[in-house]
């Protein structure tokens, strides 16, 4: 039990249901071939969690001073974990996941994909020593991370069965996860900055060079409360070209209550808040966002069928 906290294991439940949705109640309802059997695909679950769990233990691993000072209630490693343990644990869980990432790629003959877990795998490592140090650079990388466990399903069920015959149709199919992904890409983006102005004081004493830390809480916070107009504005773009003028009324409803609703909520909060408390507080519902996005895409299906 004591490593799963380190591990984050409420953020990995969050990242595994929605791969699982994105196959097992959007990729399966669209008729065509994939080239992962189910077992498979739970591999290539399997694979990000625990390539993504090995990034927090690393990331853990380097911000011990830091967590002292922002967070030191939740401070593992080199309290209920040695700091030896940890790296071991990274270790493990990383080269596994690897490893897994190396089989799914021979599966699918394209042994060459292997080097995307690597490439993920070497990043997170680089992220928790330099890349996090570095003005939004950390931020997009984190991002861009997330944003990947997404694109990482069109690469490895959609594109190996991807051929002249069917590329219409398996070209739709990838154009909505990569909306996904962008979408997952500045949601993340705007969440990671802040939490950067949550954990502000001890990024400070750490030499650290967030946002939040060059311009002050003011100003990042109106950055961060003009930011959060472009997804807006971009779903609200999305919904209307597709979910209305096609009358999809289920989906249109849900994501009006769901996730425009709750970010024109965090754009107003965040754009006055002060406090470490708010700053968790408005880091929650970006999180909430997160969770009733992961249900976007069966709820899109479900309604095309009722409309059908």
């Amino acid at each position: 039990m004591k490593y799963l906290k380190v591990i984050r294991y409420q953020n990995l439940i969050l990242l595994a249901l929605m791969q699982l949705i994105l196959r097992f109640g959007f990729l399966n309802e669209q008729n065509c071939n994939l080239a992962l059997t189910n077992f498979q695909y739970i591999l290539l679950v399997v694979a990000t969690l625990l390539i993504a769990a090995g990034g927090y233990v690393i990331n853990d691993i380097f911000d011990q001073d830091t967590d002292a000072i922002n967070k030191p209630e939740k401070v593992i490693i080199g309290k209920t974990i040695k700091e030896s343990e940890a790296y071991n644990l990274y270790a493990g869980l990383t080269i596994t996941g690897v490893c897994i990432g190396f089989y799914l790629s021979n599966v699918i003959d394209k042994p060459n994909f292997a080097a995307f877990f690597i490439l993920i795998a070497a990043t997170l490592y680089f992220y928790a020593t330099t890349l996090k140090q570095m003005l939004l650079l950390g931020n997009l990388i984190v991002a861009l991370i997330l944003a990947s466990s997404v694109i990482i399903i069109g690469i490895f069920d959609i594109f190996p069965v991807t051929n002249a015959e069917n590329q219409r149709q398996m070209g739709q199919i990838f154009s909505i996860l990569m909306d996904y992904a962008a979408f997952a890409f500045l949601l993340h983006l705007i969440r990671e900055m802040v939490k950067d102005l949550e954990d502000i004081e001890g990024d400070y004493h750490q030499g650290m060079g967030t946002l939040a830390i060059r311009l002050g809480i003011s100003k990042t916070t109106k950055v961060i409360a003009l930011l959060s107009l472009l997804p807006i504005g971009l779903f609200l773009n999305y919904m209307y070209h597709y979910f209305v003028l096609n009358d999809l009324q289920l989906i249109t409803i849900y994501s009006l209550v769901f996730i425009i609703a709750p970010f024109l909520y965090f754009t107003i909060k965040i754009a006055t808040a002060t406090n470490k408390s708010e700053f968790h507080h408005l880091s929650t519902v970006l999180k909430w966002i997160v969770f009733f996005g992961i249900f976007m895409l069966p709820i899109l299906n479900y309604t095309i069928q009722q409309n059908a």
